[in-house]
């Protein structure tokens, strides 16, 4: 098997596996090969279902071909190529439609979506809670969904309208309850579910998925 070594002043052995399903072993300066070897040995069912893990959530790019399907609010809708369509991407409920390109008419279409179908539901929240901010951007971020400023400016990733519609309400009621309190203490936690009593599941769900959002 495999793996990076490196060693240091440390007195015990670990183990990590990396983004790249590749497995990194810390080990103690005087620590002897065979006693590594037989230990990474010893770990190997736990390796392979690690590394199987990350493999999977690795981004699988689209390639913009007929009968592919792409996300939209939780489900999974067919593309059409269709060259006598309009230049741009149009989505009738069923399918999504494309004349040309690929992932830029894929992008341009899920902001104007999170605008029209999500970004209210900010509004929403913070005036049926007193929640107010300042300011709100929209962005693509590979490793945020969402975040709060001191000023309470807000940052949303608009690849989430690909998530279903209550797994979008708790990013957002995350990021307001910052304007309030902003550490993920219990009182921070408490605040979230009181507005989303069930923002648990949408926060394993994210966790389980979120890598689907970014395969364009």
């Amino acid at each position: 098997m495999n793996y990076q070594l490196i060693r240091s002043k440390r007195k015990t052995l670990s183990l990590q596996i990396n983004s790249n399903a590749e497995l990194i072993v810390r080990a103690p300066n005087r620590l002897s090969v065979k006693k590594i070897e037989q230990f990474i040995d010893e770990k190997s069912n736990w390796i392979e279902k690690k590394s199987t893990s990350i493999d999977a959530k690795k981004p699988q790019k689209h390639g913009y071909i007929e009968g592919e399907k792409f996300l939209y609010l939780g489900g999974e809708y067919p593309l059409n190529i269709d060259i006598t369509y309009a230049k741009g991407l149009s989505f009738d409920g069923q399918i999504f439609s494309l004349n040309t390109g690929g992932k830029q008419e894929f992008l341009a279409w899920y902001k104007t979506a999170f605008k029209n179908v999500a970004l209210p539901r900010l509004d929403y929240y913070a005036g049926l809670y007193q929640l107010n901010y300042q300011q709100v951007r929209l962005k693509t971020q590979k490793t945020l969904w969402g975040s709060c400023s001191g000023v309470n400016n807000i940052n949303l990733n608009y690849l989430l309208i690909m998530a279903p519609m209550n797994v979008i309400d708790y990013v957002i009621v995350h990021e307001l309850a910052h304007t309030k309190i902003k550490n993920h203490s219990k009182d921070f936690w408490q605040l979230v579910e009181s507005i989303l009593p069930k923002y648990k599941a949408s926060k394993s769900w994210l966790k389980e998925n979120g890598h689907k959002l970014h395969n364009l």
